[in-house]
């Protein structure tokens, strides 16, 4: 594991801190590396419910490392293709939040800015700061963007909306982004981990194996048809009521308690 990325597993939940707190965490090489090989790991790991993705010190992500962009260093002397292959193969980060079979949630502190804003879209839930200030920011660098946030931003906010931020790259506070459904919840500074984590520990003490075909039916119906969706459900929903996990919560609903799953 890189220096550059910390991971802690407690009670089911796995924290993935960014840990390059004097550069509010700009993505390095080696950080990308370390989140390739922790990610499938982890959403294969039966230890592991829910992954938590933060930042260290006082930034979430400010995204590409922009010292490295302008020293020339970020890809070095590789051509078009390769540079874009290599991208892209960083960029698996964002889809294994997104697909992974377990809820994943951005604990946001600070800056989420460029790629570091589309990693925190790539999660399922996000839990904002008072502090927590969000923007696309390619524009201000010259790119057009990466790490799926054109994709994430345009299902969340709308079309109109995300052209917008993206082509002016303006900032928006924890408030702003509550408003528009960028963030699920708002909490003061001092509580961000505390709430954070009890929402992990909530998840990761619930149906897993429902969480994994829920996480299914949401990402088909970003891009499928009603009825591929209708299909889908069917199929999933029958499969959950298989499981041991959905006759323990039937019998503790009848017993008025609180169900214990097993993930089976």
């Amino acid at each position: 594991m890189s220096q550059d990325l910390i991971e802690t597993v407690t009670d089911r939940v796995a924290m993935l801190t960014l840990n390059r707190p004097e550069r509010l965490n700009a993505m390095s090489r080696s950080m990308m590396d370390a989140m390739l090989e922790a990610l499938p790991r982890l959403a294969e790991d039966p230890a592991v419910g829910v992954v938590v993705l933060t930042g260290a010190g006082r930034g979430f992500c400010s995204g590409g490392d922009v010292k490295a962009m302008a020293e020339g260093a970020e890809f070095g002397d590789m051509g078009l293709e390769d540079k874009a292959q290599a991208l892209r193969g960083r960029m698996e980060v964002s889809r294994w939040l997104h697909e992974m079979p377990k809820p994943t949630i951005a604990m946001v502190r600070g800056a989420a800015a460029g790629a570091g804003l589309s990693m925190a879209l790539a999660c399922d839930l996000r839990v904002a700061a008072d502090s927590a200030r969000f923007g696309t920011a390619f524009a201000r660098v010259g790119y057009s963007g990466d790490f799926g946030g054109s994709y994430f931003l345009t299902q969340l906010v709308g079309t109109a909306k995300a052209r917008e931020l993206y082509f002016t790259a303006d900032l928006l506070d924890a408030q702003q982004a509550l408003a528009l459904g960028l963030v699920n919840r708002v909490v003061p500074d001092s509580q961000l981990e505390e709430q954070t984590l009890a929402l992990a520990s909530r998840l990761a003490r619930g149906p897993s194996v429902a969480y994994r075909y829920m996480k299914r039916n949401f990402n088909a119906a970003e891009s499928g048809t009603l009825k591929d969706l209708l299909d889908l459900e069917a199929w999933h929903h029958t499969r959950c009521g298989m499981t041991e996990d959905h006759k323990e919560a039937t019998r503790a609903f009848v017993a008025k308690r609180e169900p214990v799953f097993k993930g089976r």
